[in-house]
């Protein structure tokens, strides 16, 4: 059918943000989550701990992933954010879902990558997932991944290593790009020169542990936002949400009180 400007449309409220957040272990990316508007999580390892945040049963299997979002979206409930915790562990769920539909032993038996291009099927049918939630059901997405430190060949400088998202290339690359936001969360680090003798200085490092998130990209990480966030911000839920642009704030805003949601079983 042809095109015609009778079709053009116009967006009337904004969507609410699908977020992925890498980081440092135990810098507080799952407190960060867990202080959202009414969460939800989805877990693939066990990393709420004492956090009294509602939570499906540890999912297992990849598709007991799919039926987690699947519930979110045909049941009734309150819940605003959809979390899931974290995404590199759901990456062996997803290589053990190819698998067993092409009967592998492991991933690496298609030979020369392909296993990975077939797992990138099942990620697109879990970001469908995550769509719907949020296009259909109003949810902000939030994606948890550890971080891995990999060198990085510039075609324009030597070669340098920098924080990046711990799953395989092709499945971070897929998740980065379906997301409004990636934050890369670190302690904040300054470094000095010190005198070790000698006329010779090194530089050291130095840490208050205040910790932080970064939104845009640099050399040292992988971050980006659609939203002109400032480059830094205190790895806190409402410090974020006050910075994003105010059609935003109210969909992330948590309610000062709020009655507990029983966990799903």
């Amino acid at each position: 059918m042809a095109m015609s400007l009778n079709q053009l449309t116009r967006a009337i409220a904004p969507k609410p943000p699908r977020i992925l957040i890498h980081g440092v272990s135990g810098v507080g990316k799952t407190t960060f989550a867990a202080e959202a508007n009414q969460p939800v999580f989805v877990q693939t390892e066990d990393g709420l701990g004492t956090l009294p945040s509602s939570h499906f049963p540890l999912a297992r299997t990849y598709e007991d992933v799919i039926d987690a979002l699947a519930a979110l979206y045909t049941e009734p409930h309150d819940f605003k954010t959809v979390v899931i915790d974290s995404v590199d562990w759901l990456e062996p769920l997803v290589w053990g879902k190819a698998c067993r539909d092409n009967g592998w032993a492991s991933i690496e038996d298609a030979g020369y990558g392909k296993g990975y291009v077939a797992a990138l099927n099942l990620w697109r049918q879990y970001i469908d997932g995550l769509n719907a939630l949020r296009d259909d059901r109003g949810m902000t997405v939030v994606q948890i991944a550890h971080t891995d430190i990999k060198r990085f060949d510039s075609p324009e400088h030597d070669p340098y290593d920098r924080y990046v998202i711990k799953l395989h290339t092709r499945a971070a690359a897929l998740l980065q790009e379906h997301s409004d936001v990636v934050l890369f969360a670190n302690y904040r680090i300054s470094t000095v020169k010190a005198d070790v003798g000698f006329n010779k200085k090194v530089n050291r490092a130095m840490g208050s542990g205040e910790r932080v998130i970064h939104t845009a990209e640099r050399p040292a990480f992988l971050a980006k936002n659609r939203y002109g966030l400032p480059e830094t911000l205190s790895l806190d839920w409402s410090t974020f949400a006050q910075a994003m642009p105010p059609a935003i704030q109210s969909l992330l805003a948590a309610p000062q009180s709020v009655t507990a949601t029983p966990t799903p079983t």
